[in-house]
């Protein structure tokens, strides 16, 4: 069993990088192409989720997935469209989520890192005076 605390983001983390480097496109066409692909197979939020970090690793903006939107909308149709911006939408809020709940727990981290730190601190001055 896998030591990671997120064994499946891992794992697509890594077919997605195999991906991108057994192909002759860009890193950036390859996310549009991956993007394009999660909306017309009406992706779920967590999809999108898991491809934020690369796509704007490649370059994509939010104005290129308006682009996007707005190319394949004729192929897809005006549901599978407003599914998609619903999707992004949820997808870049729960990466949102756990970047925020990182952060509180990086600043807990600290906050108790520098309460010992003082309490060491108290405790030499302590052990000074008493001499």
């Amino acid at each position: 069993m896998s030591e990671s605390d997120t064994p499946v983001r891992d794992t697509l983390a890594m077919m997605t990088a195999a991906s991108i480097e057994n192909s002759d496109l860009s890193a950036r066409e390859h996310m549009i192409a991956r993007i394009a692909a999660l909306i017309a197979v009406d992706a779920p939020p967590a999809s999108y989720a898991l491809n934020v970090e690369v796509a704007a690793d490649s370059g994509i903006t939010l104005d290129d997935i308006e682009d996007i939107l707005v190319a394949v909308a004729p192929i897809v149709g005006a549901p599978r469209v407003g599914s998609a911006v619903a999707g992004i939408a949820k997808g870049l809020g729960i990466v949102i989520e756990l970047a925020a709940e990182a952060l509180a727990e990086e600043e807990a981290e600290d906050e108790l890192a520098e309460a010992e730190a003082e309490d060491e601190a108290i405790a030499e001055a302590d052990a000074g005076t008493a001499l």
